[in-house]
């Protein structure tokens, strides 16, 4: 479901399987109802599903960005670390 979302395509319903999603867009536009856009309760389901995909890839990207910020502030605080140790090493010769 996560590849027709990153396309931009409607993801196909029960009784739509076998369709591509430009046909089911096809059909719609000539008319007919189409399974997964006949019911409101259909619609909120298609959108909490997509909200779904969406906030598992919100997640990732979450995490990468404090996985690279807590990443950042370790290396920070090693070399300052490593600075105290070499001006204590220095203070003793």
């Amino acid at each position: 479901m996560a590849a027709y979302i990153a396309e931009g395509k409607r993801i196909p319903r029960r009784g739509e399987i076998g369709l591509t999603p430009d046909e089911i867009t096809q059909y719609e536009d000539q008319g007919f109802v189409m399974s997964g856009s006949r019911h409101r309760r259909m619609e909120a389901v298609r959108l909490r599903k997509e909200n779904q995909i969406y906030s598992a890839d919100e997640k990732q990207a979450l995490a990468n960005f404090n996985h690279e910020e807590r990443t950042k502030r370790e290396t920070k605080i090693l070399s300052q670390l490593r600075e105290m140790v070499r001006k204590k090493m220095d203070a003793r010769k």
